[in-house]
């Protein structure tokens, strides 16, 4: 039973692209072929692992993994599921750490970065837009504006590190909201 769930969720990690609600109907075809949730069952695992904090799919892998083989269960199906997605980012990393020193490459990632910021101030732009209320700028706004502000300053003028920038940054947030 372990090993059924083990290799099932492996194979749906390795052979599944498109995100959690896109692997749904492959994790429906194996729960269907071992039998091991009913109908009802897997619509409630649905919709308890979209709930649950996490992707969809790893939540899915425990949740059927737990109510098919118990606690053993739930941690098999959930290794299963993530395996495959780790042993790619590892083969990833260690050809990107081959190559990095590369001319072109060094320039592919710093042509990336214009890009990359764009794709950010967008996000942020429309979420500013959705925390508007009516056309007037709610007090939620104008503190996410503020924090961002003054990191973007500490970053630039004072050099503070990225990763101290956005522990600072969710603490103030934490902090504020």
């Amino acid at each position: 039973m372990l090993w059924d769930l083990f290799f099932s969720f492996f194979k749906i990690g390795f052979m599944s692209f498109g995100g959690g609600y896109a692997m749904v109907p492959v994790i429906e075809r194996e729960v269907e072929t071992h039998a091991w949730l009913t109908p009802n069952m897997f619509a409630d695992a649905v919709s308890l692992a979209g709930m649950a904090p996490g992707p969809l799919a790893t939540n899915m892998a425990t949740l059927v993994g737990f109510k098919t083989a118990g606690a053993a269960g739930a941690v098999v199906a959930t290794i299963g599921m993530v395996l495959p997605s780790l042993l790619v980012m590892i083969a990833l990393a260690a050809f990107f750490y081959k190559i990095h020193h590369n001319k072109w490459v060094r320039a592919s990632f710093y042509g990336l970065r214009p890009i990359v910021t764009g794709l950010i101030l967008f996000a942020a732009v429309r979420f500013a837009q959705l925390g508007m209320d009516e056309g007037l700028i709610t007090w939620h706004t104008l503190v996410s504006l503020l924090i961002t502000g003054g990191v973007l300053v500490a970053v630039l003028k004072y050099k503070v590190p990225p990763i101290a920038a956005i522990l600072l940054s969710g603490l103030l947030g934490i902090a504020f909201f």
